[in-house]
């Protein structure tokens, strides 16, 4: 994958970059990517600009988060223009977006800046970076709020006052815009028969989602034998397991050895989820989830999705959705055989349980892409477009020569191994190959895969 490019003089940065240009943007907009997670929620919220010629979105990556290896690859692996940190103080832009709160901020010149969350809401205590202190995840400095330059973004009006009690400077510099990967996820219902055939499930063979947060205190930080378990008592043909990681642990134990942990799991049948793209499906496709105090466990719940907590972590500040979740879920419990507590949840099950929980989480559902249109462009100066925004769900590009139906899951000879591609045009090279590493599905979640040379981008 390329990188960014290190010559600054090559585009959006370059001090006579009108010589060179084809479209005319009268604004540009900044988006600062810090970690996985944050590369992540800002692809999805610059949807906004879609379609606008009036706006060029440029991207950059501050690495100075202990998460920050492989944001660059991810971002050089896509068709957006790359601008290197270093030369950010020679980019004129407009409007700065982020949805990490430790960017460098003093870097990005005199511009407004947006601060977007990469959860839901303010509900974890983290560590500091550089003491062995812990701090409310989401909240920008006093200092940097006080200089009027930053707006930070909300998914329940409640969170401002949340904000407000633990810091002061948070008063009246907060915008509430709803959540956008709340409504994505709403957004792809209609998609979710799709969405199951392609990931193995079917009325016959329920799908099993698994959803583990980062962290010591996370489902496979503290019950690492649980995928193992699962795999065991449940009849293949029966169940269909998927596992969605964090995107921290991703970076932080690098994707081949997540490959070697769960190796026995994955001969098994295991379906992991890529860490880019790929939760939106498995939550709505899912028939139960196994999770913990990560934020996809409760979107999953807020869905209507029958939970269950395998961990649930100290780190949950008190007084939010997710406390009150972890409060009244359901646990599973490790003595008992998981196959009846597996079917005893999905039998149970009130869609309904969750709806305060839902409610008080997030406010404008369905309107998350509207509102922060709003704001993005009462930021940037520019009346909003006369078109109607796009509000399309988690993104689900098909294109031209991808199947509908995945490759068969495990492939049918012996020799190849318990796992396959999804959304690559047949034949592809993963299904023959003997190299585990190399099998991961690394074509499910970029453009082009190195592996088996398909463009075809599959579901999220």
């Amino acid at each position: 994958m390329r990188r960014a490019d290190p010559d600054p003089r090559h585009g959006p940065a370059a001090a006579d970059a009108a010589r060179w240009q084809t479209y005319r943007p009268c604004r540009t907009v900044l988006a600062v990517a810090r970690t996985l997670t944050s590369a992540i929620r800002l692809l999805e919220a610059t949807v906004v600009f879609l379609g606008d010629p009036r706006v060029q979105v440029v991207f950059t990556v501050h690495a100075g988060s202990r998460f920050s290896e492989g944001v660059a690859e991810m971002l050089g692996g896509l068709p957006v223009r790359l601008v290197p940190w270093e030369a950010v103080p020679d980019l004129r832009c407009d409007l700065v977006i982020t949805a990490s709160e430790k960017v460098d901020l003093e870097q990005v010149g005199d511009a407004p800046i947006l601060v977007l969350p990469h959860g839901i809401g303010f509900h974890k205590y983290v560590p500091e970076v550089d003491s062995p202190t812990t701090r409310l995840s989401g909240l920008v400095a006093a200092d940097l709020l006080a200089r009027g330059r930053v707006t930070l973004a909300i998914t329940h009006p409640d969170q401002a006052r949340q904000l407000a009690a633990v810091s002061p400077a948070t008063v009246g510099r907060t915008a509430l815009i709803g959540d956008t990967s709340h409504d994505a996820v709403l957004g792809s219902i209609t998609r979710r028969d799709r969405y199951r055939a392609l990931l193995g499930a079917s009325a016959e063979r329920r799908l099993v989602v698994v959803s583990s947060t980062w962290g010591e205190q996370s489902l496979l930080g503290s019950r690492p034998e649980v995928l193992d378990r699962l795999l065991a008592e449940l009849p293949v043909d029966e169940y269909r397991v998927a596992a969605v990681v964090h995107p921290n642990a991703w970076t932080w134990h690098g994707g081949w050895q997540l490959d070697q942990w769960l190796d026995s799991a994955m001969r098994a049948g295991l379906l992991l989820v890529p860490p880019a793209r790929g939760w939106h499906a498995a939550v709505v496709a899912a028939d139960v989830l196994i999770g913990d105090h990560g934020s996809v466990s409760l979107y999953a719940a807020a869905l209507g999705t029958p939970t269950l907590l395998g961990a649930f972590g100290g780190e949950v500040v008190p007084g939010t959705p997710l406390a009150e979740f972890g409060r009244i879920a359901d646990r599973l419990d490790p003595t008992s055989g998981l196959r009846e507590q597996v079917d005893k949840t999905m039998a149970v099950h009130d869609p309904r349980r969750f709806r305060p929980l839902a409610e008080a989480a997030f406010a404008a559902p369905g309107r998350a892409v509207d509102l922060l249109r709003t704001l993005c462009h009462r930021l940037l100066a520019l009346p909003e477009p006369a078109t109607e925004p796009v509000q399309d769900g988690a993104p689900d590009r098909r294109r031209s020569g991808a199947p509908s139906t995945p490759s068969r899951w495990p492939p049918p000879s012996s020799h190849r191994p318990p796992w396959s591609c999804i959304g690559c045009p047949p034949p592809c090279a993963l299904a023959g190959s003997s190299s585990r590493t190399a099998a991961r599905g690394i074509c499910w979640w970029t453009p082009r895969s190195p592996i088996c040379g398909s463009s075809a981008t599959p579901p999220s």
